[in-house]
Parts: C-alpha cells; sequence; structure tokens
C-alpha cells in the first residue's frame, strides 16, 4: 500500500498514484470552532478526526527560527485588549482571548546597530536548536510514513526580514539599506545552511519551506530586481544543497497574487508554491501551463464555504478539472473563517474526500 509520504512526492512529480492527496494544511480560527461546538461539532478537533485526512506532514523538531525566543510578556493590559512582547521580539495590540489580526506596533531590528544587537539569537551552534532527544527524533523521521519537513513561519529572506523589521520598515530598507538586508540575509543563510547539513548527515528530509507573504492583490512587494539580489542568491545554497541531500520539495507559502512571483521563485530553485489564494486572482491552471517545473497547492475557495450546497459543488468542479492536469495537491486557501456553518463544512469536506477517490 501506498504511504502518504509516496502518494504526495509522486502526485507532485507527475507520477501515477493509487488516487490524490488528501490533507488539509491550515486548520479553522477559534472563532469558526466555537460556532461549530454550538452547531453540533463533538469536540475541537473533530472537524479533522472526522474524515482520516492522510498524514501530510511531520516537522523534524529543529528550531531554526530566533532560539533563545524572547519571553512573551504583557506589557500593558488595556480591559479588551492587551499589549505584549511575542516571542520574536515584536509588540503587539490584540484581543484578549479570541483568535485575531493583532496590530503591530514596534520590531527589534530598526537599523544596523539594532540588527547587530540581535543576531546572536540566529547562532547555528546554540545547542537548544535540536531537541534532547535527537537521536530518537531522528530514527522516528527517518521511518515516518509523513513528508518529513523543515521551515515554515517565519522562515525566508524577505519573510524573516519583515518579522524582525515589520512590513513598511523592511521595505524602506530594500530601498535605502541594501547592505543591510544583505547582511541579514546573509546570516540567515548560512544559520539554515549548518543545520541543514546535519540534518542531512542524521536523518531524512523531504521538505524544506519557506514563509515569505511578499505579495497583495496587486503582486509583489518587491521587484524583481530586489528579489534577485536580496533573495536569488541565499535561495539557491539552500535549494541546490537540498537537491544534493535527496528534498524532494521546496516550498514557499505567500499569499496575494503570485504570478509573477512564481517564475522568480522557480528560478531560485523552489518547486512549490501556496497556498494560491483564489481571491486575489491567482490562476493555477495558466501557472501549471506556464511553468512546467511548478508544483502547486492550495487553491480551494475558503469563500465559497460559506455560500451553501451549490456553491460548494461549484467550487468542487472547478478544482476537479485543475487536479486532471497533474502535479497540484488542492486544498483550502488559508484558515477557514466563522461564516462557514459546521454543516456547509462537512458537506464541502464529503465532497472534497469525493473529489481525492479516498474510500473511507
Amino acid at each position: 500500500m501506498m504511504t502518504s509520504r509516496d502518494r504526495i512526492i509522486r502526485h507532485m512529480n507527475g507520477e501515477k498514484t493509487d488516487r490524490l492527496p488528501f490533507v488539509i494544511r491550515w486548520e479553522p480560527w477559534d472563532q469558526a470552532i466555537e460556532r461549530w461546538k454550538s452547531e453540533g461539532m463533538k469536540t475541537d478537533d473533530e472537524w479533522y478526526t472526522l474524515f482520516d485526512f492522510d498524514p501530510f506532514y511531520v516537522e523534524a523538531g529543529v528550531n531554526f527560527s530566533i532560539c533563545p525566543p524572547f519571553e512573551r510578556e504583557i506589557l500593558e493590559d488595556e480591559g479588551e485588549t492587551i499589549v505584549f512582547r511575542d516571542e520574536q521580539g515584536t509588540v503587539k495590540r490584540d484581543y484578549k482571548g479570541t483568535m485575531t489580526m493583532p496590530q503591530f506596533l514596534d520590531y527589534p531590528v530598526k537599523d544596523r546597530k539594532s540588527w547587530e544587537e540581535h543576531k546572536w539569537r540566529f547562532d547555528p551552534d546554540t545547542p537548544e536548536r535540536f531537541p534532547p532527544d535527537w537521536d530518537k527524533r531522528a530514527k522516528e523521521l527517518r521511518d515516518s510514513e509523513a513528508i518529513v519537513l523543515v521551515g515554515t513561519y517565519p522562515y525566508g529572506f524577505y519573510g524573516g526580514v519583515r518579522t524582525m523589521m515589520g512590513a513598511e520598515s523592511s521595505l524602506v530598507a530594500c530601498a535605502l539599506d541594501p547592505e543591510l538586508i544583505e547582511k541579514i540575509n546573509a546570516h540567515l543563510c548560512n544559520l539554515w545552511y549548518r543545520l541543514l547539513e546535519r540534518i542531512f548527515e542524521e536523518t531524512r528530509l523531504d521538505e524544506i519551506a519557506f514563509w515569505e507573504d511578499m505579495a497583495g492583490k496587486q503582486g509583489s512587494l518587491i521587484s524583481p530586481a530586489m528579489f534577485r539580489r536580496y533573495m536569488t542568491p541565499n535561495y539557491r545554497r539552500l535549494t541546490d544543497l537540498a537537491a544534493q541531500g535527496g528534498v524532494k520539495i521546496c516550498s514557499v507559502d505567500s499569499d496575494g497574487f503570485m504570478h509573477e512571483l512564481t517564475g522568480l521563485f522557480i528560478e531560485a530553485g523552489v518547486t512549490t508554491i501556496y497556498p494560491y489564494e483564489v481571491q486575489a486572482g491567482n490562476e493555477i491552471p495558466h501557472l501549471l501551463n506556464r511553468h512546467p517545473e511548478l508544483r502547486a497547492m492550495g487553491g480551494i475557495d475558503k469563500r465559497a464555504l460559506s455560500e451553501g450546497k451549490k456553491a460548494i459543488d461549484a467550487e468542487i468542479e472547478r478544482v476537479s478539472s485543475i487536479v486532471k492536469l497533474g502535479r497540484y495537491i488542492p486544498f483550502i486557501d488559508h484558515l477557514i473563517p466563522s461564516d462557514v456553518s459546521w454543516q456547509d463544512y462537512q458537506y464541502f469536506v464529503w465532497r472534497w474526500k469525493e473529489m481525492t477517490g479516498k474510500r473511507s
């Protein structure tokens, strides 16, 4: 019987498989879970456990990010909201006890001096980067039937800078202080290269995942020239190493309109891009035809889930036609919003499961 790992890798390479992978990447918003419980969902995780999704990925457990992190700290209690510093050193304002998009107030890196004071937290030799039971963990990863992954949020050569500086300040620095951006990215690249070298020596790795979130509806936040200056050389260093280490998937997660960026990422050695948000105007068939090297994931419009069975059926039909092109694994294109009812979510997942050919 084909494992989930084999099915995903073979399908993404355009090879024959027993059926389409049935995997989900993002969970519902907290508010959606509360609604579904009021509408009959029995447990907080029944939205997942009820449907027998395929195993998707297991994280290697190696810390590719800030280490040690900042201590999470409440700076001000404002009643309904709090101001706090998170593990990345970012100061935010958010509502208490709910899952929302916070207001970003301050960041740890503002200039070259603050970067020099901050960069010790990105030392590849920090012992805590690998778990204390790493030897046991490494053996389990070698035997895993899921994709073994490192990365995701907030690892990336724009995403990393954005996390440290904020969106606006990082874009200003790309234009006015290119040496700072180059220094930060060279340091991050060296960190990730060193960690990958050890992982390749001691266990199996299937996917290196990057988080960039570097596009809006209008497209990329930086120019192609900036991409090739700040990002491409670092990506190529890591994607070349990944290829030598037998990694099959180098993926990027970015919201927004990704048509221009898709070619730039492929040029840099990336193989897979997601989630290709429908509301941003992404057209996966066009991109698959234009870029034979591309493997795409995501692309199911989350908005259709709240519009009733007829809209859900139409969305399943639309996505089914894309699946026939190959090199594409469908899943919902972001977190599931609270305007989706429990009844409609269940109907959607059963239809989606039917599309993949998986039998209960």
